[in-house]
């Protein structure tokens, strides 16, 4: 079984982390961590070229670090994640179901909810837009908060 976890450092990825872990655990499932970063090339910034690249690289060194962190919990637990990827997009959820295809994922476990301040809704739009379009099951897992 290979499970895609989506990580962007939020308590709600961590717990999809934990949950990922007992899957390996019990399942001898195949972790692959996935954290998705936006393209910033488009967007209309008004910010030098040298800005960019600026902001470029904290973004993919925050990410890098989100994904070792991440690969920290999973060793903890004696779980070694079988990939980790950083992927540029300009949709979040159209990279993790791509990757999922591409990768012929099993299953996707994923925090409800990320970064996002908004406490209006319990499940946020990456993962309600993840569990629409998947083309394999989605495990959505909530903080308990």
């Amino acid at each position: 079984m290979k499970v895609l976890v989506p990580v962007d450092g939020s308590k709600y990825a961590m717990e999809a982390l934990k949950v990922a872990s007992d899957y390996a655990k019990t399942k001898d499932a195949k972790i692959c961590l996935i954290n998705v970063v936006p393209v910033i090339e488009g967007m209309d910034l008004e910010i030098s070229a040298a800005e960019k690249e600026k902001l470029k690289a904290g973004m993919l060194s925050r990410a890098d670090y989100i994904a070792q962190q991440a690969c920290g919990v999973l060793a903890n637990e004696d779980i070694i994640a079988t990939c980790r990827e950083i992927v540029a997009s300009t949709s979040v959820p159209d990279a993790i179901i791509d990757y999922a295809e591409q990768e012929k994922m099993d299953l996707i476990i994923i925090g409800s909810r990320g970064l996002s301040s908004s406490s209006r809704f319990k499940m946020g739009s990456v993962a309600s837009k993840v569990v629409r379009h998947s083309p394999c099951s989605v495990y959505i897992v909530k903080h308990p908060d």
